[in-house]
């Protein structure tokens, strides 16, 4: 595929992200100036100290800067602005419609209520509906390195703002965390009607991804690039068409492959597999969705056939309904055959 031709598809072609932590979107100028605002002491003397900061060597160290990152949301307007850049960026993209992930352990733990975070998420995606044209559902993550038992109380804390909730997720660090551990949990959400999400299959095992289908009932798995270990695995999501979200850049900077000529994207494609692409936590990781199309086209030498496949994945991979994945996969293929 020509550079032009790759250019055009992933500006005209309407897009849905899929795996995206809205506080990984947090950029360096933003953490310092509502540091500032609400007088938060970070280890950082500058913008510039920050982004140097955003470089790691494995999950664990790169959450811990997140963590840190996150301790200047305090009040709703912080979160409506948090929320509202990143849909600003959805809109330069052509991202029609993004699955969110939020993190409300990462608040409630520090004294910051549901009614804080959720109030300026709302009024943020109440106006990217009404002034940019993106549908956006919530999901709402538990952070497996703390307890089922923590998880269970944050679902609770959550039902009052049930309605906004599409999907229930997990995510933190994987290692010694297996899916299982919030068996109990993801039955209670489930027999409240919501879909289930689970990091799987990154810096954990193949044997985490089956975990998140039969302990969890997944809706769909978040990561899943170790599956390939495993080809009784592969055959199951292939027949199953179990969704799958990979955030190549991501994948990258945390080391899964170490560097983006060995992603193994294009080879689950080639499988059979329901794979997407998405940014993961775009301004730690180097990039928002765009950057990851560019980075495998550079990298792997994406085809147009493969292009336009993992964008149609990332509609049929979502909670949108058959009609409205209908009506984005059919103007996929119009602006495709015209480019």
């Amino acid at each position: 595929m020509e550079k032009s031709i790759f250019e055009r598809l992933i500006k005209e072609v309407p897009k849905t992200e899929l795996h995206l932590h809205i506080e990984g979107s947090l950029e360096p100028d933003l953490m310092w100036k509502l540091a500032e605002k609400n007088h938060v002491a970070l280890p950082y003397q500058n913008i510039d100290e920050i982004k140097k900061a955003y470089n790691f060597s494995n999950l664990q160290e790169f959450l811990d800067v997140y963590y840190q990152g996150a301790s200047v949301l305090c009040d709703e307007d912080d979160f409506f602005e948090l929320m509202w850049q990143y849909l600003l960026v959805c809109k330069q993209q052509n991202i029609v419609h993004t699955e969110i992930m939020f993190d409300p352990q990462t608040h409630t733990h520090r004294g910051v209520g549901f009614e804080v975070f959720m109030t300026g998420f709302a009024k943020a995606i109440k106006k990217a509906n009404e002034e940019l044209g993106i549908s956006v559902f919530l999901i709402m993550c538990f952070l497996r390195h703390l307890s089922e038992q923590d998880a269970m109380e944050t679902l609770k804390q959550a039902e009052p703002f049930y309605n906004m909730i599409t999907a229930i997720g997990l995510d933190s660090s994987e290692l010694n965390n297996p899916p299982e551990k919030f068996k109990r949990v993801f039955a209670e959400a489930k027999e409240l009607g919501f879909k289930c999400v689970a990091h799987a299959g990154e810096e954990g095992p193949a044997q985490y991804v089956w975990q998140a289908i039969r302990s969890l009932s997944v809706d769909r798995i978040d990561h899943g690039v170790r599956s390939i270990e495993d080809a009784k695995l592969i055959a199951y999501l292939k027949h199953h068409q179990i969704p799958m979200t990979v955030c190549p850049l991501s994948n990258v900077r945390l080391c899964v492959f170490d560097d983006m000529k060995q992603h193994n994207i294009l080879a689950l494609l080639e499988e059979g597999l329901l794979v997407t692409v998405n940014a993961d936590d775009p301004s730690y990781f180097g990039g928002y969705l765009n950057e990851n199309f560019t980075a495998m086209f550079t990298s792997l030498r994406l085809s147009k056939a493969e292009l336009v496949q993992l964008i149609k994945n990332g509609f049929e991979g979502s909670f949108l309904s058959k009609a409205q994945i209908q009506k984005w996969t059919r103007q996929i293929d119009d602006i495709a055959a015209s480019i």
